[in-house]
């Protein structure tokens, strides 16, 4: 078992004080909170100086050295097959955006995209812009909010013929956690040749990521949902990452994977990533960064799942509050959206907040989801729990939602 106590030393904001009581960071501002290995990390390469890439002197080598330490972590991460296959960008919301572009540069007429109702908005609307720009369909795949919110995988099926091009889905629903089976719908997708993006924001803090074996043709990250800053963290496939024709400015190189990377990197977040890598490598065990990355997500997942049913267990004893998905952990990554009777979920979170629990309201950029939820007007209220969390912090969760509803 990892050491929970020994992780939240790791992690100097979750000391921080609100009104008196120690801070519970759920899904708090940003994301998820940092570990110091990750601060100091950050910290030593901005104390050190750097430069641009490729120069021929101590500084700018020192860049080189952080940009290659980053793509090698992050392919670990992701079961890459090369740490070429990694690019990195300002953030996935950026990332998408380029990705599609490049893609729907391929697009003509009679063409179409499929995107799901499940996914944030930064795996829709590139998708749709790229769509309406080359005159090509998209077309939307369901899902059914009274069966726990699953993906509607037959109508993915339906949805994709031999006109697809592009196929783009979530691991797992940033809004109300909903597990995707992503390695069937890139079984389907490949079956007519289309590309499978994935956008693995939501999943990659609470489970293994395997490109491989998933089978897609790109996958995308934030660092700062898995521990780390706030850098977007790219996987493309090594045949269709050097062919597509990327918008980019005329020096910058031809080759993949740094053709991907428009301007100059933050390479002291490069540096932040590595550590966030091997933080969570620091938890699990095994002979190789892969093989504990692997491990350590496991026991992740397995925690992380306990607290996903100490918090189930707990809501459905407050007949106030109605949640949104499964309730089967087994089937969901430990997001949770709900609302509370006669409460906005703007009240309820400034609620939490003021007792130091902070959560997140509205919709989350998850608009279709709320659309197809009816709750586009109000959103509703993330309670999320990551791996530093703890079962006193989830019973204290759920003492200030009863207590909220008592008013």
């Amino acid at each position: 078992m990892i050491d929970f106590d020994g992780v939240r030393e790791r992690f100097p904001a979750l000391r921080r004080e609100v009104g008196g009581r120690a801070v519970a960071y759920l899904d708090g501002p940003g994301g998820t909170q940092v570990p110091r290995s990750v601060i100091e990390a950050m910290s030593a390469f901005l104390s050190a100086g750097a430069s641009n890439l490729h120069g021929d002197f101590a500084a700018s080598r020192a860049s080189d050295t952080v940009t290659a330490e980053a793509r090698s972590a992050i392919a670990d991460l992701f079961n890459a097959s090369n740490p070429s296959e990694i690019a990195f960008g300002q953030n996935m919301t950026s990332i998408t955006l380029a990705v599609s572009r490049a893609i729907g540069a391929t697009l003509r007429p009679g063409d179409n995209v499929v995107v799901t109702r499940l996914d944030h908005d930064a795996n829709v609307w590139p998708w749709v812009l790229a769509a309406r720009d080359a005159g090509c369909e998209v077309r939307r795949v369901d899902f059914d909010p009274g069966a726990g919110c699953a993906l509607d995988l037959d109508g993915m099926a339906a949805a994709i013929d031999d006109r697809t091009r592009v196929v783009a889905v979530t691991h797992a629903s940033n809004a109300v956690g909903s597990l995707i089976d992503v390695a069937e719908v890139a079984r389907i997708a490949h079956r007519v040749g289309a590309l499978v993006y994935v956008d693995a924001v939501a999943y990659t803090p609470h489970g293994s990521v395997d490109v491989q074996e998933i089978g897609c043709d790109f996958l995308v990250a934030s660092a700062y949902k898995f521990f780390g800053p706030h850098t977007g963290c790219l996987y493309g496939r090594s045949d269709v990452f050097g062919t597509l024709p990327v918008y980019k400015v005329r020096p910058a190189p031809d080759e993949a994977p740094d053709r991907w990377e428009t301007g100059t990197q933050s390479f002291e977040s490069l540096a932040g990533v590595t550590a966030a890598v091997d933080y969570l490598a620091s938890l699990g065990a095994g002979g190789n960064r892969r093989d504990r990355l692997t491990d350590a997500m496991a026991r992740i997942g397995g925690h992380e799942a306990m607290l996903a049913q100490r918090f189930l267990d707990g809501i459905a004893e407050m007949p106030s509050i109605r949640l949104f998905g499964t309730n089967d952990v087994k089937r969901r990554a430990p997001i949770f959206a709900i609302e509370i009777d006669g409460w906005t979920p703007d009240e309820v979170a400034a609620d939490l907040g003021a007792e130091g629990v902070f959560v997140w309201s509205g919709d989350y950029y998850a608009v279709e989801v709320m659309e197809r939820l009816g709750r586009a007007e109000s959103g509703l209220v993330r309670v999320g729990f990551v791996h530093y969390n703890t079962s006193d912090e989830v019973d204290r969760v759920l003492g200030a939602l009863e207590r909220s509803m008592i008013g």
